[in-house]
């Protein structure tokens, strides 16, 4: 029997899942393959609604493997005693000691301090977000440094739980669109819209298929 068929799908998943499945054959077959979704959680020192230790994931992410993100995360994470570090311990932090012990670049150090500063003199206020559309919410994160719309659709998909997110943006999307559909190179962010319009309003669900498709999740 097809994954999607059993009762052990979460319940929250079913009606994206089955939509999916009708709205798209070469889906539907990855689908089978990929498996159960599951719901995320349990994941290593992260609290429900965590929104800033998700964006400090999130710029440590950006333009590394999942892998690796995750090192990364973990000697942070370490450092403050197995938890994210609160943005007032990140403008506390010498930039270059923070920079040698993580193995993070200059520039995503200071992405990390542009986003403490941001939280901290009220300029981004995490907490109303989840109240706010989409597109709101990409407008001020994206106007912190160091924050685009790649981690903007991250947040959106994995903190604040939105359903119709297509990530155009995502190295690894854009690889799982070109072998699902036998593409000659990667897609452009219009072609991938394109393609994934039937699987509105479930675009989110979609994604974490693909991802699951080259095991490359993100953080």
């Amino acid at each position: 029997m097809a994954a999607s068929r059993t009762r052990r799908w979460p319940a929250r998943l079913d009606r994206a899942v089955a939509h999916l499945r009708d709205a798209d054959p070469r889906l539907r077959t990855l689908i089978d393959e990929v498996g159960e979704l599951g719901e995320r959680s349990g994941r290593r020192g992260v609290q429900p609604h965590d929104y800033y230790g998700a964006l400090v994931r999130a710029i440590i992410g950006q333009q590394l493997s999942s892998k690796v993100a995750r090192v990364m995360v973990g000697r942070l994470w370490d450092r403050f005693g197995g938890r994210p570090p609160t943005p007032v311990e990140v403008l506390a932090e010498d930039p270059e000691e923070l920079r040698s012990a993580v193995g993070l670049s200059r520039a995503k150090v200071a992405f990390l301090r542009s986003l403490a500063e941001h939280v901290t003199t009220g300029e981004l206020d995490l907490e109303r977000l989840s109240a706010e559309p989409d597109e709101r919410v990409t407008a001020e994160l994206v106007a912190v440094k160091g924050i685009g719309e790649w981690t903007a659709d991250m947040f959106l998909i994995f903190q604040l739980d939105r359903p119709d997110v297509l990530p155009v943006g995502d190295l690894g999307i854009r690889a799982a669109f070109r072998r699902l559909y036998d593409l000659p190179e990667l897609p452009s962010a219009a072609e991938m819209e394109r393609i994934a319009e039937p699987w509105r309003p479930y675009r989110s669900t979609a994604a974490r298929f693909l991802w699951r498709s080259l095991d490359n999740e993100p953080v």
